[in-house]
């Protein structure tokens, strides 16, 4: 794979580079529009691949938040087609590398010298590069380690990024109304969190002491010593990416071991902790040769405050789904209902949100759910493609939900993705025995 020596860091040149990625999707459309009055028939299959892959390659040479942008949106099938799902699912463990001159300059920028005087190897070439970092492989001692370098510039780049990225977010996910910036903010604020590697050491040893009780579950572990808030030092873990485990896995076994390591993670995390890895996608867990999941990467950690975390659990009770009072102030609550909304929109979201908890908490109903359902997750995909056509949603007042929706449903929504791609049966109630071992352990990840 080609390797860059440079990486546009100022606003105006990274602006620069989306421009050029903007006439070449133009061109793209205007060969369109050329064939389609050739041909009448022409689907926009073609012209989605084009453009996926214009963007995708602007967007792999600036790294950063731009990246990591697509990373997210290719985690949600149901988003946009499948040609920019695919093209930008390459963004999850699969960009082009920097040099290895780059690495060394960049690597003694951040941590005073060059590789060789802190390790007894260095690989100079990468073994793994994604958004906003990559992976080099290094021993000391007889130890095994991965360390983690981060591109020059994206830290001081992520405001600016947004700020490009933003007009795009608007029309496609109907942002609208003075209230907006509170979304942005919250991707804001987790972009800036995953560039402090220090935070991220941190939160890596405070999730695996925690969730050191759960079964076939493992984790790297850190080196302060070598570590800095642009470099993270951590153990080699020897292991496939989950999805190239799943694409050739014909083991049921497996696969159930691994998705209910997978499913009391989450839920340890979510119910134990309120605090959960919020970057559930393939490149950020491994599979050993004994079918352990390994969980990589706690850059991105998302604290669940109790106010949110109650009225969000809450809503599925039937206690208080049952109940229309209830299920409304839980609403409000939430910020998905408004007291400006007229009894036509209120009485319309709330049949909404309705049918929406109905079919996305399938698997918390029964004892055991089969993530190979291919009807649970067709529903899924058809409702998130209902919404986004929806008019009559995207003509109401101003912004729905609270900005804590942003992580934690891209987490459960990556969560089942994951489980999908395995086709794992999972005990969906083992959780709870992680929760009553949460006093016993008294550990609790601090905001």
């Amino acid at each position: 794979m080609k390797t860059l020596d440079t990486i546009p860091t100022t606003k105006i040149s990274r602006a620069s580079e989306l421009v050029k990625t903007g006439f070449k999707i133009g061109g793209n459309y205007l060969a369109y529009y050329g064939e389609k009055m050739v041909n009448p028939k022409l689907t926009k299959d073609k012209l989605n691949e084009n453009n996926a892959e214009d963007i995708y390659d602007g967007l792999k040479n600036l790294k950063g938040s731009a990246l990591k942008v697509a990373q997210m949106l290719s985690m949600d099938k149901s988003i946009m087609p499948q040609a920019y799902v695919e093209k930008f699912s390459l963004s999850q463990f699969s960009v082009p590398p920097l040099s290895a001159p780059l690495v060394r300059k960049t690597f003694r920028k951040y941590l005073g010298e060059y590789p060789e005087v802190y390790f007894d190897t260095f690989t100079p070439d990468s073994v793994n590069a994604a958004s906003i970092g990559q992976v080099h492989k290094a021993t000391k001692a007889g130890k095994q380690l991965a360390v983690k370098i981060q591109y020059p510039g994206v830290a001081e780049s992520i405001s600016s990024d947004l700020a490009i990225v933003k007009p795009v977010a608007i029309r496609m996910f109907n942002i609208k109304g003075k209230d907006s910036e509170k979304y942005f903010k919250e991707i804001e604020d987790k972009l800036m969190e995953e560039t402090d590697y220090v935070n991220e050491l941190k939160q890596g040893k405070d999730i695996a002491e925690a969730c050191a009780m759960i079964p076939n579950l493992r984790f790297p572990e850190y080196y302060a010593e070598w570590s800095t808030d642009k470099i993270l030092t951590m153990d080699w873990m020897q292991g496939e990416h989950i999805s190239e485990f799943a694409a050739r896995n014909t083991d049921q076994a497996k696969a159930d071991k691994l998705g209910q390591a997978m499913w009391d993670f989450y839920m340890f995390q979510m119910h134990g902790l309120k605090a959960v890895h919020a970057d559930p996608h393939p490149g950020n867990f491994l599979v050993d040769a004994d079918s352990n999941l390994i969980a990589i990467d706690f850059g991105c950690v998302k604290q669940v405050p109790e106010d949110f975390y109650g009225p969000y659990f809450e809503l599925v009770s039937p206690e208080v789904f049952d109940h229309p009072e209830r299920f409304e102030e839980k609403l409000f609550e939430l910020e998905i209902l408004r007291t400006d909304d007229k009894p036509a929109e209120k009485a319309y979201l709330v049949k909404l949100f309705r049918e929406l908890l109905q079919v996305s908490t399938m698997p918390y109903r029964y004892p055991e759910f089969d993530f190979a359902n291919e009807d649970f997750f067709g529903r899924l995909s058809a409702m998130g493609e209902e919404f986004s056509k929806d008019s009559q949603l995207r003509k109401m007042n101003g912004n729905r939900g609270s900005k804590h929706f942003l992580y934690v449903n891209r987490t459960f929504f990556g969560l089942y993705s994951l489980l999908h791609d395995l086709k794992a049966k999972v005990n969906t109630l083992e959780y709870l025995d992680f929760l009553a071992k949460r006093s016993e352990a008294e550990l609790v990840i601090s905001e």
